[in-house]
């Protein structure tokens, strides 16, 4: 195929694609059923316009790898330290259980035996990018049931990943050869993961702190990392996906993994979706509707079948009937790695596309409806509560756990953030900084006292992760202008919001955009500076006394705290641009 006819092939992928992601999101569906249904539409099912050749089979092979890298990006160890002896018991039993249901489901409809191990394997997963995304958009992801759900997903995508390495290997054809590979699997991955939580530690926090700020050289090094992993895996004879997936966990224990997820997401979901899509390519009509009576049938059992397997599971550690329902209710679909899984195996050789087929039919249906349940899983438990009260009871209690809310924000840590800090403290509890200064924040971790959140504040991660919504108060020390619309845009209505602006103009602006107070700089000296110009005229001893106060301040303050020399060398930090 020529180049020319590539680009165009690649060309009409992205085209559709978002013609087809648009429609997905106005409906309120996930982009990677959009990305299955532009391969289907472009592909024998629908017009054949693209054909997959072996550049797009390339491009979706990488995609995998970036999907897993990201995937381990998410899995931060503190998000779930809290709840971890419930989430093992939970996640493990979960796995069994579902793996059970999935075999008997897809023996019961005749599916032969490899079929049937393959189809179970591939049905146990949660969508782990569909459900973190809108648990995050509902500020539901640090709620106890998000945290549930996230500590199950992160070991299904550790189950995952082994059998994806399991599939990619070259002999699997007996019990013994299973077991050695499995064993020589469980040995790489040990040894890999092992230094991937070891360079988390000692490596790659002294890395990143000195390139993280410097933007192009802290997303290159980060992409490079994951190629390393994925080469050193290739050399052990494990899937690339298990390296991408190790350098995503290693990285996932950072400071600054919120800022990295967020650059590194665009790139990613290019190869998101060449890899989706290319799936659509592989079906034909046949293909794609030769089982549809039963992935109808299988999907509406394991929807109801997982719901009642995750509830009885978090029901049995002595959770709040809500927080079992909303943690079971999440989790019911078929996830988009059934088809990563399916792909796989027909690669290898262990299923046709047929199965691929029914896999894919069952993951857009269940992807679909579960989209629209966790939107409305607070309606469905308010409706369904009277019936579920009869597992109450005095012993089931749900954990404590630190979340942001009502709390206070500030952006930036510099002269102007520290001096309120210990006010904001005192009046809110929970203070959380957000700053993009890799030496601001190690005087924070450091010190110790405050919440803080590497990165920049216009991207969204970063303000979902502070909690923006919930805050009562929140002070930027930023003079950007689109820093603090970003802020006034989002804050709550009752929340106070004092804001910085270099300019009158700005400052009109943030005003009628909703700030409680602008804080201008230049004017504050002004009118300071032509207070002292009277008092030196007209008073010269007031002026003196002045004079004498400031400087008793400025020796007081360089004795408590040297750093701040720094800072007033330095300036303002909010997202460290100013």
């Amino acid at each position: 195929m020529s180049e020319i006819a590539l680009a165009a092939d690649f060309a009409i992928i992205i085209v559709v694609a978002t013609i087809v992601g648009l429609i997905a999101r106005q409906t309120g569906q996930p982009t990677i059923i959009a990305y299955i249904l532009t391969g289907l539409i472009l592909g024998p099912v629908m017009f054949d316009i693209v054909t997959e050749d072996g550049l797009v089979e390339s491009m979706a092979e990488l995609g995998l790898g970036f999907l897993l890298f990201l995937l381990g990006m998410k899995m931060r160890f503190d998000d779930i330290r809290e709840i971890l002896r419930p989430i093992i018991n939970i996640a493990v039993w979960q796995t069994i259980l579902q793996t059970a249901l999935a075999l008997a489901v897809a023996w019961a409809l005749g599916f032969d035996p490899t079929e049937v191990v393959i189809i179970a394997l591939a049905t146990v997963f949660g969508a782990t990018p569909i459900i973190v995304k809108i648990l995050t958009d509902k500020d539901e992801i640090t709620a106890l049931p998000g945290k549930i759900d996230v500590g199950v997903l992160i070991v299904q995508d550790i189950y995952l990943v082994i059998i994806l390495a399991l599939l990619g290997a070259d002999e699997l054809g007996s019990a013994n050869e299973i077991a050695t590979t499995l064993g020589v699997i469980a040995v790489m991955m040990t040894f890999i993961g092992v230094f991937s939580i070891a360079s988390s530690r000692y490596l790659l926090p002294k890395l990143f702190r000195r390139i993280a700020d410097n933007k192009d050289v802290f997303l290159v090094v980060s992409i490079a990392w994951a190629f390393l992993f994925i080469a050193v895996s290739e050399q052990f004879d494990l899937s690339l996906e298990v390296g991408a997936f190790l350098a995503g966990i290693s990285l996932a224990q950072l400071p600054y993994s919120k800022e990295l997820e967020d650059r590194i997401t665009p790139i990613t979901d290019f190869f998101i979706l060449v890899f989706f899509a290319s799936i659509g390519l592989r079906l034909a009509a046949d293909d794609l509707l030769a089982y549809w009576l039963e992935a109808i049938v299988a999907s509406v059992v394991l929807m109801v079948g997982n719901f009642w397997i995750m509830f009885y599971l978090i029901d049995r550690e002595d959770f709040s009937v809500e927080t079992s329902f909303l943690g079971a209710i999440n989790m019911v679909q078929v996830s988009e790695f059934s088809l990563v899984v399916g792909a796989l195996a027909v690669q290898q050789g262990y299923i046709g596309t047929d199965i691929l087929g029914y896999l894919s039919l069952m993951a857009l249906m269940t992807m679909s409806v579960s989209t629209y349940i966790i939107n409305y899983n607070h309606t469905l438990y308010a409706k369904s509560k009277p019936w579920f009260s009869r597992f109450e009871s005095e012993s089931k209690t749900d954990i404590d756990l630190k979340s942001y809310d009502d709390h206070a924000i500030a952006i930036g840590y510099d002269e102007v953030t520290q001096q309120v800090l210990p006010l904001l403290e005192e009046e809110y509890g929970d203070v959380v900084i957000i700053d993009r200064r890799t030496d601001h924040i190690e005087e924070l971790e450091e010190e110790g006292r405050y919440d803080y959140i590497y990165g920049d504040f216009r991207h969204g991660e970063i303000r979902k992760a502070a909690n923006l919504k919930n805050a009562s108060f929140v002070l930027s020390s930023t003079v950007q202008l689109d820093v603090n619309k970003a802020l006034l845009n989002e804050v709550s209505d009752d929340a106070t919001a004092f804001v910085e602006a270099e300019r009158i103009d700005g400052a009109r602006e943030l005003y009628d955009r909703g700030a409680s107070y602008v804080i201008l700089s230049t004017y504050l000296t002004a009118e300071k500076l032509s207070e002292y110009l009277e008092w030196y005229v007209s008073d010269p001893a007031s002026f003196d006394e002045a004079v004498e106060r400031d400087i008793e301040r400025i020796t007081e303050r360089a004795r408590s705290d040297p750093t701040d020399r720094q800072h007033l060398r330095t300036g303002p930090g909010g997202d460290g641009d100013d």
